[in-house]
């Protein structure tokens, strides 16, 4: 029945979205709750997708197993990172982070294993036979995506309300005071960039599998400004507020192609248009929204004042 209502262009969107979710709530995950700051989030996406390509072509692994490999290894590059994190804050965290983005992709075109420019494909093969003859490939992948942010979801939402969850968030909100506490603020740090790591390694791993590939172009310093972008929509302290973000930067482009054709379809207008539309949203959500959309929450609150009355 799926397969009969959702055409290929949406089941594409509905699984960039669950994609895009998964790395924006990596981001949540550091930022909204250890408060420590990364603008290469990209790459450590790119980490992750590369480490589940080569562990398809030189290993063998079954697709499922390769997206393990990539947070694993996203894991693994986020622990590195995070040792040095742990002496950073502000705008030092924040320029080593972006170092790493800039510097990545010309870091992949050095080496042939990594396929320069042109970059690796990545066969998943087609979707399982048991789903039936008409269920696309696209439609395969929404499945896969959607399942694995809320498998990841889950998970985060149970961590956060752990005693980890209250040291990240008394690390934001005073590292001094918290240190004082008895809370081992290198250690916070470095388990927060380490999970945040693993998390962006899974979402590019995923990513991968969308594109059927991984390039240098496709995990570009662009990418990482994107999932900032989305986190501010969200609320950066909004683990739910993810999904939101996702949603609104996959529809952008969309917005901005019919609303370009209202106006012409200029090629000045088409190029621009998206940028001024998101820097609109993020100038009105710092303004009017600067925690993130709780619309889950309010209708709960409304629900419970209802059954009282």
């Amino acid at each position: 029945m799926l397969s009969g209502r959702v055409d290929e262009l949406r089941s594409y969107q509905g699984a960039q979205v669950a994609i895009f979710a998964i790395a924006i709530s990596s981001i949540v995950l550091l930022t909204g709750y250890s408060g420590q700051i990364s603008l290469g989030h990209g790459a450590l996406m790119a980490v992750g997708g590369y480490a589940a390509v080569l562990a398809q072509i030189h290993l063998h692994l079954p697709y499922p197993v390769t997206f393990l490999v990539g947070a694993a290894v996203g894991a693994l590059a986020g622990f590195l990172l995070g040792m040095a994190a742990a002496r950073l804050r502000g705008p030092y965290l924040a320029g080593t982070t972006l170092a790493l983005a800039v510097g990545l992709p010309s870091l992949a075109n050095q080496f042939h294993i990594l396929g320069g420019e042109q970059g690796l494909s990545f066969d998943v093969g087609s979707a399982p036979l048991w789903a039936g003859k008409d269920f696309s490939q696209y439609r395969w992948f929404f499945c896969v995506a959607v399942v694995a942010a809320l498998v990841i979801f889950w998970l985060l939402r149970n961590l956060l309300s752990t005693r980890y969850g209250r040291r990240w968030r008394a690390l934001r909100a005073n590292p001094t005071a918290a240190a004082l506490a008895g809370i081992d603020v290198g250690e916070a740090k470095v388990l927060a960039f380490t999970l945040s790591s693993a998390v962006a390694g899974l979402a590019g791993s995923l990513f991968a599998m969308l594109l059927g590939l991984v390039a240098p172009l496709a995990f570009t310093l662009s990418l990482s400004f994107t999932l900032i972008t989305g986190a501010v929509l969200a609320g950066v302290t909004n683990l739910g507020g993810s999904i939101i973000g996702a949603a609104v930067l996959v529809a952008i482009p969309e917005l901005s192609n019919a609303v370009a054709l209202r106006f012409g379809g200029s090629e000045k207008v088409t190029a621009n248009l998206p940028g001024v539309i998101t820097g609109v949203l993020l100038i009105t959500t710092v303004l009017l929204v600067p925690q993130g959309p709780k619309f889950p929450q309010r209708l709960r609150l409304k629900s419970l004042r209802t059954r009282k009355h």
